[in-house]
């Protein structure tokens, strides 16, 4: 069965005025439009074109989303399955409304993503780096009492936890670090190549004055994705979002524990207790090319894989497991298989049944298929 779908794009605030519009080739609506859902998921379900929502067929185990950000994201992290079962359980035991503002855990789900660039560059905070390398940059500001002092608690790798927990804390003397901070970063930017991590203290400066996070980027790794690279954000990963139009795809889950950059609540034990304070090399997923015009990024959870299908010699072929939905951002495709043909022009969207089998993608374009491995939500 093909089903067309749509939706409506979200407006957070962070969200830019025109990109996911050009890509889809429809006319902006005058606000920010942050992210674009495909899905069933119960905060933004997608639209029938018969009538009805996506959940009235159907529940998916992922969220396919093109995501346009034109300012920075809070700094967050997710649970792993484990976690976020104990922690629904804690906080519904608790008698803690899901909707209220101090619910870390709005479901029994974990939330690992991915996110494909479609821009030329698309920008992100990711995990944390070597404390070595977070020292050799902090040195590039010249001696400063209030560095120095961040430099002794920097002792090696093991000393990450205790930095950030004082740091997110708003410890004894981080405030006056925090200024600092912002204030070497902005006579460094004068000096030509800036550094980028100095570039990103002054943006996340404007946009969250005096927050702790302006500091605790600067222990993790600053990301810059070239077009057509795909970034995996397992659990326990500590990210932010800053610039860049992208395909996310995810775990069906609402669980996000903020660790800065945000006004909303940061539940730091609880963040604490989920973060991966090992440093760790950027979680760059490269694709698999099983046969010409198709690649794969699939991560180490069942919930979801990415194919891009960008047909070579006007045919490409690929065989889903379970039940997919198909975007087109480019051109135009038509979609075949066993129940017969469906014409997928750029912009559109469509929900594909596993009956489906064998999929034929036909024409010149760019499809982008999210499938699982699973036949339900976890």
């Amino acid at each position: 069965m093909f089903v067309g779908i749509a939706n409506t794009p979200r407006d957070y605030a962070w969200g830019s005025r025109d990109d996911i519009a050009q890509l889809l080739g429809r006319k902006p609506s005058g606000g920010p439009e942050a992210e674009y859902w495909l899905g069933t998921h119960p905060g933004s379900p997608s639209r029938l074109e018969t009538g009805g929502t996506l959940s009235d067929l159907t529940t998916l185990p992922f969220l396919l989303k093109v995501l346009a950000a034109d300012a920075p994201l809070s700094l967050q992290a997710h649970p792993n399955l484990e976690q976020a079962r104990a922690g629904f359980d804690r906080e519904s035991a608790l008698g803690i409304p899901l909707d209220s503002p101090t619910r870390n855990y709005k479901d029994a789900l974990h939330k690992p993503e991915l996110v494909y660039a479609l821009s030329d560059e698309y920008h992100a905070l990711c995990g944390f780096r070597s404390v070595a390398a977070t020292r050799e940059l902090l040195a590039t500001l010249g001696p400063d009492p209030l560095v120095a002092g961040l430099l002794d608690r920097l002792v090696d790798d093991s000393s990450l936890r205790s930095v950030f927990e004082w740091l997110i804390t708003r410890g004894d003397g981080v405030d006056e670090l925090v200024a600092r901070v912002v204030e070497l970063a902005a006579s460094a930017t004068g000096s030509s190549p800036a550094p980028l991590e100095f570039v990103t203290v002054g943006d996340l400066a404007a946009a969250y004055p005096g927050d702790p996070g302006i500091v605790i980027a600067l222990l993790l790794n600053r990301v810059v994705l070239r077009r057509g690279q795909v970034l995996y954000l397992p659990a326990g990963n500590i990210h932010a979002y800053l610039k860049g139009l992208g395909i996310e795809l995810m775990a069906a889950s609402d669980n996000v524990l903020r660790g800065g950059l945000t006004p909303k609540y940061v539940d730091v034990p609880e963040l604490v207790g989920v973060l991966d304070f090992r440093p760790l090399p950027v979680p760059i997923l490269e694709p698999i090319r099983p046969s010409a015009g198709i690649e794969i990024f699939r991560p180490d959870v069942p919930d979801f894989e990415l194919v891009v299908v960008e047909p070579a010699g006007g045919s490409a072929v690929f065989t889903p497991t379970a039940d997919s939905i198909a975007l087109c951002t480019a051109g135009e495709l038509t979609l075949s298989g066993a129940t017969g043909s469906r014409s997928i022009p750029r912009g559109a969207s469509v929900y594909v049944t596993a009956d489906e089998g064998e999929l034929t993608f036909a024409g010149t374009g760019t499809i982008f298929l999210a499938t699982s491995e699973l036949t339900g939500p976890r």
